[in-house]
């Protein structure tokens, strides 16, 4: 490393496991995105890819970038959370190839228009709960709870499963707090586990009981298909899933409220041109999105816009500063609703573009035109108030964003 990146890495800041910087990490992203990437070394060597063109060329070449997390970085508690099989976050092609396009097959678009009427009856019900009792929080009455009843009916869960489901998703993300080395507390091992037991008792009934529901289907292809997902592949996917699904469309919305409410002029276009929703969830997700970085292995010797990476180097693939990164977006410490193009990676890039990125963008949308037409005079509570986030830094969500009525 040159001794000019050398002077530059002193000038930087970041510690995902560290509550404060948690908490806005955006300033910490600013020197990162001033030149090559950086080096940090947290007892293991890591590369952090912050600019627009880096996080794409990282995330494009799946060759030379593995999605495999190795077990000699310390993440053998993080990764002890899956059953010993791949994932489709966590492999790369063939594997991951074949994994996606048999998921794929019963995640189309088709299916997932076909769930609007139903995502529309939940949103107001919840929206109409929370006015009748003269309070609103977004995080407790609508952003928590819709996505895992609308992940649930999909895989065909009992509603009385909905709270538990919830609690266990939340308690597995906080997983990510846990350094690398570090041992994951017995809680989180607990939820992961009660999880686990809850879809493996699940699946076998499905053998004997299949319904209409995504697991059924996936069942339905392991007894038949030679190609189909292993016991353990399908179990994994099936809590994979549930994660994905609920907590990042969870965090969409808590976060895209918080910075409609920051913004009072954004609603009021909302309001005036509806038709304006569609961009305003994009800059929603550049703006503030629910992920914040990814992670990838350097599978040799090689570079990332000049800085070396030997083989085995750990990236962060911060997605949430290449978002901001002024190289690619005009002024991108503005949130404009309008902003047109808008070439975000929050949802990630090349292979694993997030399979489930419609039924997030369709679940924000029914979400905000909901609240918005319920209730006219929007807005925070309490602008001035500290906020506090949850789960992981990995997956960015508040934990609570009362509204004002």
């Amino acid at each position: 490393m040159s001794e000019q990146v050398a002077a530059e890495t002193q000038s930087f800041y970041f510690n995902p496991w560290d509550e404060s910087f948690r908490a806005n990490p955006y300033p910490h992203y600013t020197p990162l995105l001033s030149g090559p990437p950086r080096i940090l070394d947290m007892g293991f060597k890591f590369v952090l890819a912050a600019r627009y063109a880096d996080v794409l060329a990282t995330l494009r070449d799946h060759a030379t970038f593995s999605s495999v997390q190795p077990k000699e970085m310390g993440f053998d508690e993080q990764n002890a959370l899956f059953l010993d099989a791949p994932t489709m976050l966590g492999s790369d092609p063939p594997t991951q190839t074949r994994l996606r396009r048999l998921v794929a097959r019963d995640f189309t678009p088709r299916r997932i228009r076909e769930l609007e009427p139903r995502i529309r009856e939940i949103a107001a019900r919840l929206v109409d709960d929370a006015a009748n009792r003269g309070e609103f929080d977004v995080m407790h009455d609508l952003a928590n709870p819709l996505p895992v009843m609308v992940i649930s009916e999909l895989l065909g869960v009992a509603p009385e499963q909905y709270k538990q489901f919830k609690r266990w998703s939340d308690k597995v993300v906080e997983g990510d707090n846990a350094a690398p080395g570090m041992p994951m507390p017995q809680e989180i091992k607990d939820a992961a586990s009660q999880l686990r037991e809850y879809f493996a008792r699940e699946i076998e009934r499905r053998r004997s009981n299949p319904g209409a529901d995504l697991v059924s289907a996936l069942v339905a292809h392991h007894d038949a298909d030679s190609e189909s997902l292993s016991a353990d592949e399908l179990l994994n996917f099936v809590v994979l899933l549930l994660l994905a699904g609920n907590e990042t469309t969870t965090n969409l919305i808590g976060n895209g409220s918080l910075a409609l409410g920051r913004h009072p002029g954004a609603i009021e276009a909302l309001r005036a041109k509806p038709e304006l929703m569609r961009t305003a969830i994009e800059e929603m997700l550049r703006y503030d999105g629910p992920v914040q970085s990814t992670f990838r292995t350097a599978l040799r010797d090689c570079e990332i816009a000049g800085t070396s990476v030997p083989a085995k180097t750990g990236i962060f693939v911060i997605v949430a500063a290449a978002n901001r990164d002024p190289a690619q977006f005009s002024d991108p410490e503005r949130f404009d609703i309008t902003r047109t193009p808008n070439e975000h990676v929050a949802f990630g890039e090349g292979i694993h573009f997030c399979i489930g990125a419609p039924l997030a963008r369709l679940e924000a949308t029914i979400a905000f035109e909901t609240m918005l037409a319920r209730f006219p005079n929007l807005k925070l509570k309490n602008p001035d108030a500290p906020l506090t986030y949850k789960g992981s830094y990995f997956l960015r969500g508040l934990s609570s964003l009362p509204m004002a009525i």
